[in-house]
């Protein structure tokens, strides 16, 4: 830091770029020269800001547009930081240069009787550093997929470190300097923050119990810088006219005291979450493509496995139908010739008993009778022994003919139970195949519920930390102390841990993805991105874009589809929040969101819920243009129908919301332009308030 009386040479010492000669470059060119060299930008980054304080307001000097940027202090840690500042990654030092020479065109700076080019704001250079300082182990599959096992991934530790340049305008006295007008406007407020500096330097040189750091806003940003966490460097320039002998004496007077200031260093390091969000991003898609591509392997090898059972089976049906066949002909030939034989073989036997027969009539002697008559049994005895022998044959021939077909029958039976098993095979696959895609759909289902409790610890880790930059800087809006108190006494009972912020979240999720969650499926994701949507809406710079992009026109929906009591309180919370805004209270009302509330606090049963809606029209109450609409579409009587609750806060809440009406009641009454009796005393508030009192 630079500090000195003006022209005594304080930019020239920290921000000349020395493009002439080298050896004239300023501490801010040197600074980063030795910052480049020590870090690598491929694991560590560098980030750079550039402000100026201008009659006590902070302006970008890389985007001009960006002015009156907010201050914000963590409450827990005391860390004092610019969120809304322009930040710009660094990777070489010509860009760098090239970033001062934008600043400084920006800058502020008039021309004096003590110097031709006086600056007329405090500037400050911030140049943030982040090193990867342990790497953990991540637990990735191998290139090629073929290693499913996995480590615990655990978040990289980063160190942070910040560096800050502060070239302080100059002191000066307005008899010497000349300043009028505008320019002595300028000189006050330099002096002013000046003196506010010096204060402090005083408090903490002294070890004094209260350090006045909120009397300025340059005091509040060098906070770390004197008696806080930082290693601080200050350099006093003097010049050698004896007429200025008296800014010299205050300047060295300066330097001693600040050099009785004692710094406690600290260094700083935290988790890197961010990165391993992004690892564990990685690690899904290839677990993803690994399981589909097993998947595919899988039904391959189930498809060639049923292709080739159907072609065994196919071949053993062919095989055995046409041996089944061959064997069937084979038989019934045989079977046909034999019954051939057996008929000829006894046509010539009755052609052969037909001719031995005796004529009628004939008479031949006793002898020759018999003896034709025995030769006739021995031949028929003969043939039916042959026939009997030929019989025999028969029997044993059907007989290898059964035990042929009981050897084919019980060969299709066999074929049929290894066709059964093949088909048993199959079914066994096939209910592996489903316990696959069941664990696949189970898989999915806990990755999708990892996704979800990682977003919603994003969110609960955020919402603390909003509420408290909330609740710690920054002007309170008028009639809103009820509501900001019991915040404040939320936020005390939160957890100590959460540090990140809903900015942060904003700004990675991106708001359009955060209000179509509005309409989710699962109840706790509809509430988590209405508790999102309703902390953004607490600032005003994110008020407007909600609206845009139809933030309103979803809240006022869940509070018409919803049954859900948490949903209708905490987007009743949100409608509050956007309710500050007079644009936003005209859309309100011309969206029909003051039926909603009404709606809404007729079903409502949580004072909590109530005290929401009470306070949505309570906000609404404050605005001249809306007091005829409200009462004509019921807001007065919802808000005075909410006394029944008898809960502290809603009768709190309420009792604003007829404090705002009858103000601007009042106000139209001054003006001249309301005449008779109040809209309130006609709704019958007053008996009401009394009553319930």
């Amino acid at each position: 830091m630079a500090y000195g009386q003006t022209g005594t040479g304080k930019t020239y010492t920290l921000g000349r770029l020395g493009e002439e000669d080298t050896a004239a470059r300023g501490i801010m060119v040197r600074a980063m020269e030795d910052i480049l060299a020590d870090v690598s930008l491929e694991t560590d980054s560098v980030s750079v800001s550039y402000l100026q304080l201008y009659m006590e307001t902070i302006q970008d000097l890389l985007d001009p547009a960006n002015d009156n940027i907010p201050i914000v202090e963590d409450p827990k840690t005391g860390d004092v930081s610019v969120p809304g500042a322009t930040l710009v990654e660094i990777r070489d030092q010509h860009s760098f240069v090239e970033l001062l020479r934008l600043g400084e065109a920006h800058r502020f700076a008039a021309n004096t009787k003590l110097n031709t080019e006086s600056s007329r704001s405090h500037a400050i250079l911030m140049v943030h550093v982040k090193r990867s300082v342990k790497a953990r182990d991540s637990a990735f599959s191998s290139e090629n997929g073929n290693s499913p096992h996995m480590k615990t991934l655990k978040p990289s530790l980063v160190r942070k470190g910040k560096l800050v340049v502060v070239d302080l305008a100059g002191s000066e006295r307005i008899d010497k300097s000349g300043s009028e007008g505008h320019t002595l406007e300028e000189a006050k407020s330099i002096n002013l923050s000046l003196s506010a500096l010096g204060k402090c330097i005083n408090a903490l040189a002294e070890n004094s119990a209260h350090v006045p750091v909120r009397d300025s806003k340059l005091t509040r940003l060098l906070k770390d810088s004197f008696g806080g966490t930082a290693r601080t460097s200050l350099v006093i320039t003097i010049g050698p006219s004896p007429r200025h002998r008296g800014e010299t004496a205050s300047t060295i007077m300066f330097g001693q005291r600040a050099m009785k200031v004692e710094n406690m260093l600290k260094l700083k390091e935290e988790f890197d979450y961010k990165s391993l969000a992004r690892r564990l991003d990685i690690q899904l898609d290839k677990l993803i493509a690994e399981h589909e591509r097993q998947q595919k392997a899988f039904e391959d090898e189930i498809e060639r496995i049923n292709v080739e059972a159907q072609n065994r089976i196919s071949e053993f049906e062919s095989n055995h139908a046409d041996a089944l066949e061959k064997e069937r002909l084979k038989y019934q030939k045989d079977y046909m010739d034999s019954i051939k034989k057996l008929e000829e073989q006894l046509v010539k036997n009755q052609q052969k008993n037909g001719s031995e027969k005796v004529p009628v009539g004939l008479r031949e002697d006793g002898s020759a009778l018999t003896s034709s008559t025995e030769s006739s049994k021995v031949s028929a005895a003969e043939e039916v022994a042959e026939l009997k022998k030929l019989l025999q044959q028969e029997n044993l021939l059907r007989k290898t003919a059964e035990e042929e077909v009981n050897n084919l029958k019980s060969q299709i039976a066999q074929w049929k139970r290894s066709e059964a098993s093949g088909n048993s095979e199959i079914l066994k696959l096939r209910k592996m195949l489903e316990d696959e895609a069941s664990q696949k759909e189970r898989l999915e289902g806990e990755i999708a519920i990892l996704q979800s409790q990682l977003l919603q610890l994003s969110f609960d880790a955020d919402e603390t930390t909003r509420r408290l930059d909330r609740g710690g800087s920054g002007k309170v809006p008028s009639g809103l102390d009820s509501l900001i108190s019991q915040v404040k006494h939320h936020q005390q009972d939160s957890g100590n841990g959460e540090k990140a912020s809903i900015a942060k979240l904003f700004e990675q999720v991106g708001l359009q993805k955060i209000l179509s969650l509005l309409e989710a499926e699962d109840a706790d994701v509809r509430i988590h991105a209405v508790k999102v949507v309703a902390n953004l809406a607490a600032e005003e710079m994110n008020q407007e874009k909600i609206v845009e992009a139809g933030g309103l026109t979803s809240l006022l929906m869940l509070l018409r589809n919803s049954e859900d009591e948490t949903i209708h309180r905490v987007a009743a919370g949100a409608i509050a929040n956007l309710a500050m805004n007079e644009t936003n209270q005209e859309l309100i009302m011309s969206q029909g969101g003051i039926g909603l509330l009404s709606m809404t606090a007729a079903n409502a049963e949580d004072p909590q819920t109530l005290r929401m809606v009470a306070g949505a029209i309570a906000n609404l109450c404050g605005n001249d243009k809306l007091q005829m609409k409200l009462r004509s579409e019921g807001g007065i009587k919802a808000l005075l129908g909410m006394v029944r609750c008898r809960h502290a806060d809603v009768l709190a809440q309420v009792a604003r919301g007829i404090a705002n009406f009858a103000k601007c009641e009042s106000r139209a009454a001054t003006q001249g332009t309301k005449t008779g009796r109040s809209l309130l005393i006609e709704d019958g508030c007053t008996s009401m308030d009394c009553t319930e009192c």
